[in-house]
């Protein structure tokens, strides 16, 4: 008998034998092949009798999964915490919520004189006798200070800011439009978009209530009472930049504007000429998107203006008394402090010093 490797028929003739064929337990030859059982597995022998092309996972599998997803979730719990945490304790805030806070607060005090207004023939004799004979005309008398960058903002922001706060002097105190309350689209394209709404309501629908004062926005008269005796408005005003936190930088502006006014209807050869004063007082506010496209957010209002009339609402537009008036007998509107919706009157009185000397 043949061995264990050995072909059932035998070694076939010419072949090497035994321990002569170093390639014997490889080859194999016909004989072995036609001896050799081959079963192949009926589909449901494969079905039934063997194992599944996929294994299942046990439940051993299934838990370890299942923790791995809490654990994401717990993760994610504490990292939408902390960044909620951060949002509310962070020193700047977002951007949003200080916006939310910056409506424009406004405060228009009138002057009334002690007597009867003083004119002239024509608009440079007046400046000549009066406290504005060496303010520059328009907005030359609102310099541009010297620009430095601040810990957070370069000297080109700086620079960007400023000019948009001088704009924006220029548009809503010296334009002729606005004054004559023919226009408010120049003042209002340098707006912030979250400011756009308080300021179209303080132009339609104008209140003394410290926030929707048209005055508080701009500079106009009362077309109906009077116009501009000479477009050389006499201005003298200061620029200021501060950088109040990391993302916001602060333009404080402090400039008097005196105008030379005439009664509407009147002509230049009939008419007395006669000044009116506005000091007007405005913060200004500047992220760096408001930087990028030339807008800000006029966040406080300060004005006094004069002569005019105590006992006139100036939250629309202001009623200047021209040469030879006086002021109304009566105070401002009365103040109720037992209502908060009730805002404060202010009413101060014109030093004789501030009008043209005789």
């Amino acid at each position: 008998m043949g061995g264990p490797g050995d072909p059932p028929e035998g070694t076939p003739e010419g072949s090497p034998s035994g321990a002569e064929d170093e390639y014997r337990s490889v080859v194999f030859d016909e004989s072995f092949v036609r001896a050799a059982r081959l079963q192949e597995y009926s589909a449901h022998e494969r079905m039934t009798d063997h194992a599944p092309a996929v294994r299942r996972r046990g439940p051993r599998h299934r838990r370890l999964v299942t923790r791995q997803a809490l654990a994401l979730v717990v993760l994610l719990a504490i990292a939408f915490g902390t960044a909620l945490y951060m949002g509310v304790r962070h020193p700047y805030g977002s951007p949003q919520a200080r916006r939310s806070d910056e409506s424009l607060r406004t405060t228009v005090v009138p002057l009334a004189p002690r007597g009867e207004v003083p004119g002239a023939a024509d608009a440079r004799t007046l400046f000549q006798r009066s406290p504005a004979a060496p303010f520059a005309s328009g907005i030359e008398g609102v310099p541009l200070p010297a620009v430095r960058a601040t810990a957070h903002f370069s000297e080109s922001q700086v620079q960007a800011a400023l000019t948009t706060a001088r704009t924006y002097l220029v548009r809503s105190s010296l334009d002729p439009d606005v004054l004559a309350g023919r226009a408010v689209r120049p003042v209002r394209a340098l707006l912030d978009a979250g400011q756009l709404g308080q300021f179209d309501r303080s132009m339609n629908r104008p209140a003394p209530d410290g926030r929707h004062a048209a005055t508080g926005w701009l500079i106009r008269f009362d077309p109906a009472r009077a116009v501009l005796a000479d477009d050389r408005i006499r201005v003298l005003g200061t620029l200021r930049a501060v950088e109040t936190d990391a993302a916001t930088l602060e333009i404080s502006s402090d400039s008097t504007f005196v105008y030379a006014l005439r009664p509407r209807g009147s002509t230049r050869a009939t008419a007395q000429v006669s000044l009116f004063t506005v000091r007007r007082a405005l913060t200004f506010r500047f992220d760096s998107d408001n930087l990028r496209v030339g807008q800000t957010r006029l966040v406080s209002s300060s004005t006094q203006a004069g002569p005019l009339s105590c006992a006139e609402d100036t939250s629309a537009r202001l009623h200047p008394l021209l040469a030879g008036q006086t002021a109304r007998h009566g105070g401002p509107a009365v103040t109720d402090p037992y209502t908060a919706a009730t805002p404060t009157a202010l009413c101060g009185t014109l030093s004789d010093a501030a009008q043209p000397k005789p």
